[in-house]
C-alpha cells in the first residue's frame, strides 16, 4: 500500500503541527532551545573524538597506586617474586631454553 509521500514528510508535517499548535511567543524559544541542544551534541561529540585521538597518539603511563602493586594485570598476588632476584649473570627469560637447550655439537662428530 503506497500512499505516494515519503516517511520523511509524515515526520515532518508531525513535527510542524507541534509546532504551529505552540503559540508565536514559545515557538521561537524552543527552536532555539532544540537547535542548541543539537548543536551541543554534536561539540561534544567532536571533542569526545580528538580527546581519544591525543590519547592514542601520546599514551600516558598509569602510576601505580601508592604501597601496593596494583590489581588487575599488574597483581601477582602470590606469585610475585621473592625478594632475592636472580643475579645479572645469570641467563633467565626468553630466550634461555635451560634443560631444553639443543646438545653442544663436536667438531668431530
Amino acid at each position: 500500500m503506497d500512499t505516494g509521500t515519503p516517511q520523511a514528510s509524515i515526520l515532518k508535517n508531525v513535527f510542524e503541527g507541534l509546532i504551529q499548535f505552540l503559540p508565536d511567543w514559545l515557538e521561537i524559544p524552543l527552536l532555539c532551545l532544540l537547535l542548541a541542544v543539537i548543536l551541543f551534541g554534536w561539540v561534544q561529540s567532536i571533542r569526545g573524538r580528538v580527546a581519544r585521538r591525543r590519547a592514542a597518539r601520546a599514551p600516558q603511563p598509569v602510576p601505580p597506586p601508592p604501597g601496593g602493586q596494583g590489581r588487575g594485570a599488574d597483581h601477582l598476588g602470590p606469585y610475585a617474586p621473592t625478594a632475592a632476584q636472580p643475579t645479572p649473570h645469570t641467563p633467565s627469560g626468553a630466550d634461555f631454553l635451560g634443560p631444553y637447550a639443543p646438545a653442544q655439537r663436536r667438531d668431530g662428530d
